[in-house]
């Protein structure tokens, strides 16, 4: 089984479309930090104005780098407060014609933490959870100025290249609010038309009930006087036979929902299928275009970060290492499940491809969208903190399973998510140069800077951070009782899962392999407490390189330094990124997917 023709082109489109679109809204972004979009921008338009004068910030007001910390952390923290509110009092709320029931004290921490660190993990079905006034005010909300923090922090570490001997790195309320303001919702506005458009649901309405057209028997659990399930003498659930003749259809604003979910890279779905239910994702160009959205700004701000510093090579270069691994993963995870499952093959199973989708590894995706658009959506969604699927990632192959989760892994910096993705990967520059500088016996330097011990420091928490919060929290899931009874699938499979949920919460992607029963109390904390850690325990790190370096004075290029724009750079960079992925994380990875690799192949 070859992968098609037809797929890699459709591959190929998307990459070229994303590149295309990275220059023209990368220049834009920069001019609304720099002020020069237009005349509102620059003097501040009525809105920014009157977000000012409400919240009583001064926006003109320089911030020293903890000042900005404390700003940003105050802010996400009052946001997670709101979220939970609103889940425990949701009952008693308006906007809630499904009459949801409060959500429990573990599930509302840990949602509320997902969306206030820009994860969005879902340990909850969104249409059977959630009122229609949690899902906007609260989630929604949080899509639009979560992302936007993790902008601002970009934006800052850019300052900090440009400014010289300074202790300020600019006003986090100005970069929050112009972030959200002329990028994050004018973009959500004009996609969540597209997506109306296409048929995405966006209304107030109750879930509608319809009569099926053919009645389903189903065995329904009898329950005893307790309220509790009926078991018989050997311990099985007691049934009744039932016959279903109606069917609900949840509906709700999702399209406002869906739009701010793909450009800010969030990925919490309005149903709990996320991207893979027709309401959301109906048609293929709305599939095209939120995948398109999903690396959208995270590419595009590697160029506004070149125009910010005065180099834009510096952005191009970024954006070229990011792409190579990209694509490279890419491709090598096609190729895997377009081969389909070597178990069914044997059994004598049809999986050859056709002219269409349908072809390869089938399980656990939508026909639809086929191997194709599943493979490149997995990828996506991995490669930025975004964490929404149209795919059951646990279905993949083996070694295809790996891949997702393996640049989950690399930190989310190959893309990333809004603004944390591009000054993850600029961490690992900082720690590329200085490797280099090993090297040849001289002080690294990175964009007119000299990159000293602090420098070094900041950037080796920001990398082992994650990976600590990951490794220890797959281990005490696989200790603990608790932990072992959310898994659903025996032996390495299991692990993966586990492995697979500590990953995508130590490094805020929020997509979850499935199988893995994560809606309690264990999970709901563990989870929730790493994901508190992955976000902040990064964000500080760079805030703090950002003062180091605006306290630093500007180094002129010499003989020695070494060129950060060049293609060997990027070869440094991309090597830097690998290695320390490796290093950490296949051990691991060999006792999850890879021994599950070998096991099939091996059942042959």
């Amino acid at each position: 089984m070859n992968a098609t023709a037809n797929g890699w082109l459709q591959l190929a489109i998307y990459v070229a479309v994303l590149l295309l679109l990275a220059k023209p809204l990368g220049a834009y972004m920069a001019a609304v930090y720099e002020g020069r979009a237009n005349r509102a921008q620059r003097v501040g338009g009525p809105l920014e104005r009157v977000i000012y004068r409400a919240a009583g910030v001064d926006p003109g007001r320089e911030m020293s780098w903890v000042d900005y910390a404390l700003a940003m952390l105050w802010f996400n923290l009052a946001g997670a407060l709101v979220v939970y509110a609103l889940q425990r009092l949701q009952v008693y709320l308006p906007l809630n014609p499904q009459d949801m029931a409060a959500v429990t004290p573990d599930s509302s921490f840990n949602t509320a933490t997902s969306f206030a660190t820009n994860t969005n993990w879902q340990g909850y079905g969104g249409e059977s959870t959630m009122s229609y006034l949690t899902q906007m005010l609260g989630l929604g909300v949080q899509n639009f100025v979560s992302a936007a923090s993790g902008m601002a922090v970009l934006v800052a570490l850019a300052r900090g290249f440009v400014r010289r001997q300074v202790t300020d790195i600019g006003n986090f309320w100005f970069d929050l609010v112009r972030s959200t303001v002329y990028i994050l919702l004018p973009l959500s506005l004009v996609f969540a038309l597209v997506l109306v458009s296409q048929g995405v649901v966006q209304t107030f309405d109750k879930y509608a009930t319809v009569t099926m057209s053919e009645p389903v028997t189903y065995d329904n659990p009898k329950n005893g006087p307790d309220g509790q399930p009926l078991k018989d003498e050997k311990g099985n659930p007691v049934t009744e036979k039932a016959t279903a003749t109606e069917q609900t259809i949840p509906l709700g604003p999702a399209a406002s929902q869906i739009a701010i979910k793909q450009l800010g890279t969030n990925g919490g779905g309005f149903f709990n299928v996320n991207s893979a239910h027709p309401f959301e994702n109906p048609t293929p160009l709305t599939n095209f275009l939120e995948l398109l959205a999903i690396l959208l700004i995270p590419a595009a701000l590697c160029y506004t970060f070149g125009k910010m510093i005065g180099d834009t090579r510096q952005g191009w270069a970024i954006l070229a290492a990011m792409t190579v691994i990209f694509v490279s993963l890419l491709a090598w995870d096609y190729s895997l499940e377009a081969r389909g499952n070597p178990v069914l093959a044997k059994a004598g199973a049809d999986q050859l491809a056709s002219a269409s989708n349908i072809g390869g590894s089938m399980e656990g995706k939508e026909v639809r969208f086929g191997v194709t658009n599943s493979v490149l959506w997995a990828v996506a969604t991995t490669s930025a903190s975004n964490g929404s699927v149209n795919s059951m990632h646990d279905s993949m192959m083996p070694l295809a399973g790996m891949i997702p989760m393996w640049l989950i892994q690399l930190g989310e910096v190959v893309y990333g998510g809004v603004g944390s993705g591009l000054y993850g990967m600029i961490v690992f520059a900082i720690v590329a140069v200085f490797i280099a500088g090993l090297m040849v016996g001289r002080t690294p330097e990175y964009l007119g800077k000299k990159i000293g011990a602090f420098e070094i420091k900041m950037a080796s928490i920001a990398i082992l951070v994650p990976p600590f919060l990951v490794l220890g929290g797959t281990a005490l899931a696989v200790l603990v009782d608790a932990g072992k009874a959310g898994v659903a699938n025996p032996a390495e499979h299991g692990f993966s899962e586990i492995l697979y949920a500590f990953s995508s919460a130590g490094n805020n992607n929020g997509s979850a392999f499935a199988g893995l029963s994560a809606n309690t109390p264990f999970y709901n904390t563990s989870l929730g407490i790493v994901m508190l850690f992955a976000r902040y325990w990064l964000a500080i790190p760079v805030l703090a390189i950002a003062g180091a370096l605006a306290a630093a004075k500007h180094v002129p290029p010499g003989n020695g330094t070494l060129p950060t724009h060049t293609p060997l750079f990027v070869v440094v960079l991309i090597g830097t990124v690998i290695t320390v992925g490796a290093l950490t994380f296949v051990p691991a990875l060999a006792l999850g997917p890879v021994v599950e690799h070998l096991l099939l192949y091996g059942a042959q």
